[in-house]
């Protein structure tokens, strides 16, 4: 292959160098991956209507999300275990955000320490499993925030592990010479590490969890605007719109289709941000007319570090921007805030 051009080369060419175990745990969903495959398919369902004759000519990506200004409306989405797909790990796609002047998630099951992720300098938030054993959330929360981590993603959509029957066939385990930060080993298996994940979790922990993180707290993991509105009412200074990248529950909707009901109960008293499926610039672009104030991709920019470690997760990013910037002028708006649901309609069916 040429040199990759767009994310699905950086993924075809991701997918030769992973060996089968981590590929298959990096690309796969639970049970028949309908979720999954939706997650993409889903933006092939909504169309965007451009606007002309409007002057372009200094059009910008640049944004604002929960108060940080972002060179565009693309987050780094959390990804565990980033060093089984390159050494560079979660420092070499800190250092691409940063580059690229976006705000890097961490994991909680990441294979780098928050201090490590912190001394890079990138715009850092902290995505966070609440674990049965109190003290150890209490220190992931701690380590956080004595390392400026600026949020709170808390992870509400996996009181227990999905389905994930790539892992089960080829028994994908993280290599003994890397380790999982949180738990202070490798050799761990997925599901070793989700057992440790408490399924208590409940909306009374939310205040509390936020209370005693003293951090701006995003719900990830919301499909509905019930449980939309139970995030309002519960403080969280955000939410992401997920299904956990068709990971956990198979069947349900694909975020982009899931996205207007929400952003319609919020009703803009808090952001609503949302992942899955991002694979183009228009596909961002088409978030953000549905009412997003941002995206996060998780799997691209992973792909782009499994091929070049830093220098390829910066450079999907760029990638990224610069078709979010095309998609922009294309459609007649000069900002994101510029993006309007009447910049996107239903496709017609065939």
């Amino acid at each position: 292959m040429s040199e990759p051009v767009n994310v699905w080369d950086y993924e075809a060419l991701a997918a030769e160098r992973l060996e089968a175990g981590a590929h298959g745990y990096y690309a796969g969903g639970a049970g028949d991956e309908l979720t999954l495959g939706e997650n993409v398919e889903a933006y092939r369902r909504w169309q965007l209507r451009p606007r002309l004759l409007v002057d372009v000519a200094g059009c910008s990506t640049a944004t604002t999300v929960l108060g940080h200004d972002v060179s565009m409306p693309l987050l780094v989405a959390p990804v565990a275990f980033q060093r089984v797909a390159h050494p560079d790990g979660e420092v070499g796609m800190a250092r691409a955000a940063k580059e690229v002047g976006t705000i890097m998630c961490l994991s909680t099951i990441a294979t780098t320490p928050p201090a490590e992720v912190a001394a890079t300098g990138a715009p850092r938030w902290f995505q966070l499993y609440v674990f049965r054993d109190e003290g150890v959330t209490r220190d992931l929360i701690a380590q956080a925030r004595d390392n400026g981590f600026t949020a709170l993603l808390l992870t509400v959509d996996a009181p227990v592990r999905g389905n994930r029957e790539r892992d089960l066939r080829t028994g994908f385990a993280i290599p003994d010479g890397v380790h999982v930060a949180s738990m202070g080993r490798g050799g761990v298996t997925p599901k070793e590490v989700f057992d440790m994940v408490t399924p208590s979790l409940t909306w009374r922990d939310l205040e509390r969890i936020s209370s005693e993180a003293g951090l701006p707290l995003l719900v990830k993991g919301i499909l509905t605007a019930e449980d939309a509105l139970l995030s309002v009412e519960h403080g969280a200074a955000g939410i992401v719109v997920s299904n956990h990248g068709g990971r956990q529950l198979d069947g349900v909707s694909a975020t982009i289709d899931a996205l207007p009901e929400v952003v319609e109960a919020v009703a803009g008293r808090i952001e609503v941000l949302v992942d899955g499926g991002i694979r183009r610039g228009t596909d961002v672009v088409k978030a953000l007319a549905l009412g997003a104030q941002a995206v996060l991709a998780g799997r691209a920019p992973l792909w782009g570090l499994t091929v070049d470690g830093e220098a390829g997760a910066r450079r999907v990013l760029e990638l990224l921007r610069e078709e979010i910037l095309t998609a922009l002028q294309l459609i007649g708006a000069t900002s994101p805030s510029d993006v309007t649901r009447t910049h996107i309609q239903r496709a017609r069916a065939q």
